[in-house]
């Protein structure tokens, strides 16, 4: 019986319980594998700590938000890590091989020891939905709709007190949340880190939108760098990948607008609500299908790559294309939501 490792690193997301348990009622029926947990992703492996992963662990789980075996932003190729490491996790337990279910650091981090000769195979899992290796990644339409409820909402307390209401969303490559949340809700600007807009051009829509009577309407992705500025706002430094911590975008846009136009302005950054929560059907279906090809993927010996959609079929990439690419909101789509603004 092939034995297989799963782990969930980086950002909690809604879905991934689904993955669990496609992998594993898939795996357990149907290609006659066995599998354990490793706790809190990469720590895990690293610090030996895993659970079994039996039928029964795994029932009822898909409709579940976070994750059943925890998450870490821990870096396996750290100090204390590395292919040795690791390969010495996987003899421990007899595994033939790892299932990471992650977005960019955990692939590029399963990019780099399957380069190194460990077997792994990814599952892409971003909110973001900025992998160019797959049209969709699961999690993505739960935030949507989280968000584009949230901003119903603040519609709401913004028309009643005459405001404008600035909501911060998630997005640290691309703006694809920022974008359909934006939309959904019939916001007066988007702004997305893709197309940097000069301050002056926010405030013209901000203002045209309050002329109208309407309460303004602004979303904004968080890596969002509005134009003659050189990076995103971050003030908290950097992950354990060394990349810049976002968020807080929102917050100063709030205080720039209100001085530029003098409308009384307000901003909400809704942070890790988006990441919360129950998955949406579509969600918890994609979740469950990119789990059993996983799976599908290990019984058959196809180490070093992620699994895709496409279109409505599920296919397996090189891990090298998997984190090779981001996926961008193109021009095309930016300029048809921008006919909408002001």
């Amino acid at each position: 019986m092939k034995r297989v490792g799963i782990l969930t690193s980086g950002g909690d997301c809604p879905g991934l319980n689904a993955v669990i348990r496609g992998a594993v009622l898939s795996g357990e029926q149907t290609h006659g594998c066995e599998f354990i947990g490793f706790r809190d992703g990469w720590r895990g492996v690293l610090e030996d700590d895993t659970l079994p992963l039996p039928r029964s662990a795994v029932r009822g789980i898909s409709r579940l938000g976070g994750t059943i075996l925890g998450t870490s932003r821990t870096n396996p190729l750290s100090e204390t890590g590395g292919h040795a490491v690791v390969s010495a996790a996987m003899g421990r337990h007899r595994l033939a091989g790892l299932i990471a279910i992650g977005g960019e650091g955990t692939l590029t981090a399963a990019r780099i020891l399957s380069d190194s000769g460990i077997n792994v195979i990814g599952v892409p899992k971003t909110i973001d939905n900025d992998l160019g290796a797959t049209d969709y990644t699961f999690g993505f339409d739960t935030a949507v709709q989280t968000a584009t409820e949230a901003i119903d909402r603040l519609r709401t307390t913004g028309e009643s007190h005459h405001r404008c209401m600035i909501a911060e969303v998630m997005g640290r490559n691309a703006g694809w949340i920022a974008l359909h949340a934006g939309m959904a809700a019939g916001a007066h600007a988007i702004l997305i880190p893709e197309h940097r807009v000069p301050l002056n051009q926010i405030a013209a829509w901000v203002s045209s939108a309050h002329d109208r009577g309407r309460a303004p309407l602004v979303v904004v992705a968080e890596a969002f760098v509005p134009a003659g500025q050189k990076a995103p706002y971050s003030p908290r430094g950097l992950d354990t990948f060394g990349r810049p911590r976002l968020g807080g975008i929102a917050m100063l846009l709030e205080q720039q607008l209100q001085e530029m136009t003098g409308i009384e302005t307000r901003a909400t950054v809704l942070g890790h609500i988006q990441r919360g929560g129950e998955p949406t059907a579509f969600d918890r279906v994609l979740a469950t299908r990119l789990g059993m090809a996983a799976t599908r993927a290990a019984a058959a010996g196809g180490w070093g790559t992620m699994v895709s959609l496409r279109g409505t079929r599920i296919s397996t990439v090189d891990l090298g294309v998997a984190v090779g690419t981001v996926k961008v909101v193109p021009e095309s789509r930016y300029r048809e939501a921008r006919e909408l603004f002001g």
